[in-house]
């Protein structure tokens, strides 16, 4: 075992200790396979970091056990095999069970339990709905705890109910929105539970016993494992209902296919072997007349048969030697009355001196098999002893009659035959687990081309959010256009205000200053620049009582203050002030309040330079006209 092999049956002890899954029975190459797809989703390179992953992940094993464990099935699954298992299997069981007996049946590695609503539903149309509920027991198990829980739902997509006949359908199952429930009535009859076919204890006494395309997963040791559960579940001329990967073709003295093209087997009984035996002794031949030279007869007979031969007396001497026994053992006619005892053929090529008394003592026929006897030169022959008891009419004892049978020939055979049954079984079993693999591949491109179809469901409704999304934003853009159409036209019509502004601004003789309710400068037409020497860009935004001008703004706030505080009436007030030039100047300000939207939002203050007449008795900087 090289260090990627221990490393990965470490990880395989280290799931088996850790959560109970024993997965040392499978096959190594699919096991593998699936593993080190599941290192790929979580982009891990070895077994070792793998192992460590687990560790820190605890929810990463549920991930791998849905990797190992390939849930493929499907309702009525080889449609043909179906057929056969109700015509060949579930009428002629249900025909010899006396009425109302049970029937129980057991369907190993279920998954998600198409296939155990599929032998419930043969059954009600056998027996009828109450009949069922009244006598049949399905046992459902798996390993996969998710699976099971979806089994007991009993709830399928239209996909998945595409494979049941539409009468099977519509009897059986209701029709919740886009799903599809089986019967609960029926479903009480259908008891799922986790069973591990390696580890756990096999359901007991059943009629039936479904296990389709679950042992191709598992190596030839597990499998005879697992096979032997399943011959001693089942009762006396029960079946089992493989896939079309499992054939059974070495375990014979377990299951007799019944119809092996459709994978339908019987279970062979167990034979029990007596605890004795009688056998009769045959009856006594009838006398027969004298026949003129029998003896010769005999003794010619017995000479020239080619089984080599020694008969011996009660006394135990030699009292016949043919000659296939001379050649055989080197005995001669001056042998022929000798005690057989003092002869090599009496104890080599094997004892038979013991053998000889208990034939005489039990007067029964003694048999020495497997006898391996060197002539010499490399001449090995093996041999099959007959140690026959000679009596006379009145059972008294005669003597010993030895027959060596040279069964070298049949040895040879008998090898070559075992030899090439071995080659066989070999042979089937590689063809087996080829077929098997086959299939798992298969079943793992299946799964694999779900997943891809789910894939790409997801990918087509991702892409058709993707395009209402793109429609929303085509339908935004186009308002986002119209608006900048809109504000573009607004600009345009705010520039001309304020170019319409400017010039009416430009054109008034009076310098025009505009402020908030701050009393921050907003705007400063041309004439405030000429007069003061403030240019737009260092007045607005400035304090209006902050300016640095040769006209005295402190004067200006009570005038302000009404203006803003929304005193509609004009005032204006003369005040002596320098211009820009330096010179002194009279200017009229009058201010009045900005209104917007019903709403005073500043004060509009127009500074006009000139000649203005003083009042009488008043001084320039402080009279106010009305």
């Amino acid at each position: 075992m090289d260090g990627e092999d221990s490393q990965f049956e470490a990880l395989l002890l280290h799931v088996k200790e850790l959560r109970g899954f024993d997965f040392t029975g499978y096959k190594r190459s699919s096991l593998m396979r699936r593993v080190e797809r599941r290192m790929a989703q979580v982009h891990i390179g070895g077994y070792q970091e793998y192992q460590d992953y687990l560790e820190l992940h605890q929810d990463e094993f549920t991930a791998l056990f849905n990797t190992i464990l390939i849930n493929v099935t499907a309702f009525f699954r080889d449609p043909e095999a179906w057929d056969r298992l109700r015509a060949e299997v579930l009428e002629p069981l249900v025909a010899v069970k006396a009425t109302g007996a049970p029937i129980r049946l057991w369907s190993a590695g279920c998954a998600s339990g198409e296939e155990a609503y599929s032998v419930a539903m043969l059954l009600c149309e056998i027996l009828g709905v109450e009949a069922f509920r009244e006598r049949v027991k399905i046992y459902a198990t798996d390993v996969d705890e998710e699976q099971l829980a979806e089994a007991r739902h009993g709830s399928y997509g239209q996909q998945a109910v595409a494979a049941v006949p539409p009468q099977l359908l519509e009897r059986y199952f209701e029709q919740s929105g886009n799903l599809y429930v089986f019967r609960k009535d029926l479903r009480r009859s259908v008891i799922f539970g986790r069973n591990d076919l390696v580890q756990d204890a096999p359901i007991s006494r059943v009629d039936v016993l479904t296990c389709r395309n679950t042992l191709m997963y598992f190596n030839a040791e597990t499998q005879a494992r697992i096979l032997g559960r399943f011959h001693f579940a089942l009762l006396d001329g029960g079946s089992l209902f493989l896939g079309k990967a499992e054939m059974l073709l070495s375990h014979s003295h377990l299951f007799q296919p019944a119809d092996l093209k459709r994978r339908i087997f019987r279970k062979v009984p167990r034979l029990v072997a007596p605890t004795g035996s009688a056998l009769a002794a045959p009856p006594p031949m009838a006398g027969r007349g004298q026949l003129a030279g029998l003896d010769q007869l005999r003794s010619a007979a017995m000479l020239t048969n080619p089984v080599a031969q020694i008969v011996v007396t009660a006394d135990g001497l030699v009292a016949v030697v043919n000659r296939r026994a001379g050649e055989l053992f080197g005995l001669t006619a001056r042998d022929v009355g000798r005690r057989f005892q003092d002869l090599d053929v009496s104890y080599r090529p094997v004892e038979l001196r013991k053998h000889i008394e208990q034939a005489q003592a039990e007067r029964s026929p003694q048999r020495v098999s497997d006898i391996e006897f060197n002539r010499g030169a490399g001449d090995v022959i093996h041999l099959e002893i007959l140690v026959n008891p000679l009596v006379d009419a009145d059972a008294g004892l005669l003597g010993v009659a030895l027959v060596f049978h040279d069964v070298t020939a049949a040895r040879q055979l008998r090898a070559e035959l075992e030899r090439a049954n071995r080659e066989l079984e070999a042979a089937y079993e590689e063809l087996q687990s080829t077929n098997e693999e086959l299939e798992t591949t298969n079943e793992e491109l299946q799964s694999t081309v779900e997943e891809l179809e789910t894939t790409n469901e997801e990918l087509q409704s991702t892409n058709e959010e993707l395009e209402t999304m793109n429609e929303e934003l085509q339908s935004t853009n186009d308002e986002l256009q119209t608006i900048n159409e809109q504000l573009h036209d607004s600009s345009t019509e705010l520039d001309q205000a304020n170019a319409f502004l400017d010039a009416v601004l430009s054109g008034l003789r009076a310098g025009i200053a505009v402020v908030d309710a701050d009393l921050r400068v907003r705007v400063w037409n041309r004439e405030a620049e000429n007069l003061w020497g403030l240019r737009p860009a260092e007045a607005v935004g400035q304090h209006l009582l902050n300016l640095d001008i040769g006209l005295p703004v402190d004067l200006l706030r009570p005038l302000v203050r009404r203006a803003l505080g929304g005193d509609f009436d004009t005032e204006e007030q003369l005040l002596e002030a320098i211009n820009r030039r330096g010179r002194p100047v009279i200017v009229r300000v009058t201010c009045s309040p900005l209104v917007s939207a019903g709403e005073g939002t500043g004060a509009i203050i127009a500074m006009e330079a000139g000649e203005f007449a003083p009042e009488r008795g008043g001084n320039a900087s402080d009279r106010t006209e009305v």
